[in-house]
């Protein structure tokens, strides 16, 4: 389990939050106790009435979808014309996203030296 800093609960202390909630410890008391709000006692609660113990794991925080993604035809697309070494703005009348946009494509991201074939590569410092 990864725990960032600032959480106020392990995996522990939810265990034993809940365990006082289900055995008739009062909110206030709870808040005072275990030193969070009382939306956060309810979360932790409800998760594991919802799905026992199971409920009271971490869950990832990434989103489930993203929906202003580039679809992946259009991001291959944007490669192949940054490869040609097409400005931004042809880019973007191309393939109808803004000349923004295409920072997005996680392909560019990965390599920030796109070159060509046949131009030079950077020549490392030692």
């Amino acid at each position: 389990m990864d725990i960032h800093k600032n959480a106020r609960l392990t995996l522990r202390s939810r265990e034993a939050l809940v365990q006082e909630m289900l055995r008739g410890m009062t909110l206030k008391r709870a808040m005072a106790r275990f030193n969070v709000t009382a939306k956060t006692v309810a979360k932790w609660v409800s998760r594991y009435r919802a799905e026992g113990a199971a409920g009271l794991l971490d869950r990832s925080s990434r989103p489930r979808h993203s929906p202003r993604r580039i679809p992946p035809f259009l991001a291959t697309r944007v490669v192949e014309l940054r490869r040609q070494n097409r400005p931004a703005y042809e880019i973007a009348q191309t393939t109808g996203l803004s000349a923004a946009n295409r920072r997005k494509v996680p392909e560019l991201r990965a390599s920030r030296a796109m070159s060509a074939p046949g131009k030079p590569k950077p020549i490392a410092k030692k």
